[in-house]
């Protein structure tokens, strides 16, 4: 459980966003290119290449991301791109590893996910042999010359700290050689990218290891890896540390985890979070440098959470957080982490079209509990209120004990930007506020 005093100002790693919150340009946001940093093994990465980071599901005719992936490889017909799925179990602990039908392992996958990039059209996609059967081939010369061969990198899914166990050597948290030469490429312009615990594994300090929205509220965050997954875990020196802007989570709207999001980071000092939809990429381009910046592609969305100007607390009731700052990204929107600004090409403001209440929401974090509930739930809500000609609404959470409502409140002057000028898609800069409330069952 987090030991945080009261009303403890939220001391952000970085200040990458300002009090202000969002602001948004309407235009396309020019950058000028970063310097490239040394390569090496530090755990931060500042250099010119990218990351395509996917919330995980990413379906196999995606073609935007997967043709995303490919182009910033090199492009069709010269992309080469290593796969790593270390986080899948190893064929060993795969009962049906012998059926190429049946077969779930880190082997079997990386040999799916190459095949799914050869029919995207890179020219080699090949498996990187290192997962829990092969730890010792994390620092050998000939899988690190296979690395050096290749023009991108996709992380499958799985379990992130298999990735941490397989690919960093253990409590010194420093590189593999593999994992050194993975970062030389990036730093020298290849991309990396992965989806869901691919995805993961590129957070800096911090890193998530599990844990659901409501037990994250109520009890709070602990440092550590942990048997249950409902528990809020974390570990502090992070994954690969490719991205440090903000914290990351995956498969947000599909598992409600906005709830654990906002909590983590509150109890860990972030001022940022990249909450990343199912079938959608963030894209980062120059991670780490001054000149980052980062944009959505892909069929859903990013939940952006700021938290510069929030404040969290313990009551008699429960947990509470207020000021935080919600802002929901779609395709082709971009977002600079230090200044705050959203570029939003091809979409424009649209005023709202209903008159009514905003529909009733009971399980805004989408428990696993309620066997009736539907995904993206705060998004659902969020959009609802952007629709209609009022200012707040207010979710609760499926469990009690204590309840917890989430009131979301439009900014002065807000207006949702839509890019077929009726449906509102990309949200900007709505305060969210979490109190634990008396249960009404």
């Amino acid at each position: 459980m987090s030991t945080s005093p009261k009303h403890r100002p939220l001391r952000g790693v970085r200040r990458t966003v300002g009090a202000a919150g969002i602001a948004v340009c309407l235009g396309v946001i020019g950058a000028s290119p970063a310097p490239a940093a040394p390569s090496g093994t530090a755990p931060a990465h500042h250099g010119p290449g990218s990351l395509v980071l996917v919330g995980g599901g990413l379906k196999d005719d995606n073609t935007q991301v997967y043709g995303e992936i490919i182009r910033r490889a090199g492009g069709p017909g010269r992309a080469r791109i290593g796969v790593l799925t270390a986080a899948s179990v190893p064929a060993s602990q795969d009962p049906d590893a012998g059926d190429p039908e049946k077969c779930s392992n880190s082997e079997c996958n990386g040999a799916y996910y190459a095949g799914l990039f050869r029919r995207h059209g890179a020219v080699d996609a090949q498996w990187i042999p290192v997962d829990l059967d092969h730890v010792a081939n994390a620092d050998s010369d000939a899988v690190v010359s296979q690395i050096d061969s290749m023009t991108g990198f996709f992380f499958g899914g799985g379990d992130q700290y298999r990735y941490v166990t397989s690919l960093l050597h253990g409590d010194r948290h420093t590189d593999s050689k593999v994992l050194a030469a993975i970062r030389a490429k990036l730093a020298d312009g290849a991309v990396v990218s992965g989806s869901s615990a691919g995805a993961q594994i590129a957070s800096g300090p911090d890193m998530v290891t599990g844990g659901d929205s409501y037990p994250a509220l109520r009890d709070g965050s602990r440092p550590g890896y942990f048997d249950d997954p409902t528990v809020l875990g974390y570990l502090p020196r992070g994954g690969f540390g490719f991205l440090r802007s903000g914290l990351l989570d995956t498969h947000t709207g599909t598992t409600g985890r906005e709830g654990r999001a906002l909590r983590l980071a509150a109890d860990t000092g972030h001022d940022l979070v990249y909450a990343l939809d199912e079938d959608t990429a963030l894209v980062v381009d120059r991670p780490g440098g001054r000149h980052e910046r980062v944009g959505v592609i892909g069929s859903q969305g990013v939940s952006v959470l700021n938290l510069s100007a929030a404040h969290e607390g313990q009551g008699h009731a429960g947990w509470h957080l207020h000021n935080a700052r919600y802002s929901y990204l779609t395709s082709g929107d971009s977002y600079d982490p230090r200044t705050g600004t959203v570029t939003t090409p091809g979409k424009h403001r649209i005023a709202p079209a209903s008159y009514g209440p905003v529909p009733p929401n009971t399980d805004v974090f989408y428990s696993p509990d309620n066997a009736v509930g539907t995904p993206y739930s705060l998004r659902t809500t969020a959009r609802a209120l952007a629709a209609s000609t009022h200012r707040t609404a207010t979710a609760t959470t499926y469990e009690s004990g204590p309840r917890f409502a989430v009131t979301l409140t439009e900014p002065r002057g807000f207006r949702p930007l839509s890019g077929d000028g009726t449906t509102p898609q990309t949200l900007l800069d709505l305060r969210m506020d979490i109190d634990p409330c008396a249960d009404t069952d």
